[in-house]
């Protein structure tokens, strides 16, 4: 079993839903069912998968659920740029969340090849 708490992946998806959370409670309360729910959803599934990843027994499993995580990582980037349009987020907001999921992308991407290298894909 691998240990979670050791990935620099899993801190930063960690670091984004603490970050989304924070910044979607200001979003409108007409909302709280549509685009917070589901940004919320997003955020919190890319560090969980990892977790459920790293306590797979087999590297096909532990890469599916890393694949998992940086799909919904990148369908939280597109909220995120959709809620921003919207107005639900501030600018002062946007760059303090923005770069953290792009550092994420890329360290999750980086894990993901490394990994798939490894096995000869």
């Amino acid at each position: 079993m691998r240990d979670h708490t050791k990935l620099r992946a899993f801190e930063l998806a960690d670091e984004v839903a603490v970050s989304v959370y924070r910044i979607t409670t200001n979003f409108p309360k007409t909302e709280q069912y549509g685009l917070t729910a589901q940004i919320r959803r997003a955020a919190v599934s890319v560090p969980s998968n990892i977790v459920e990843g790293c306590a797979r027994e087999s590297q096909a499993d532990y890469l599916r659920f890393l694949s998992i995580a940086f799909g919904s990582l990148r369908e939280l980037h597109y909220q995120i740029s959709l809620a921003k349009r919207l107005e639900f987020i501030t600018d002062n907001d946007l760059s303090k969340v923005e770069p953290i999921i792009v550092e994420t992308e890329k360290v999750l991407s980086s894990l993901i090849r490394s990994i798939k290298k490894k096995k000869g894909e």
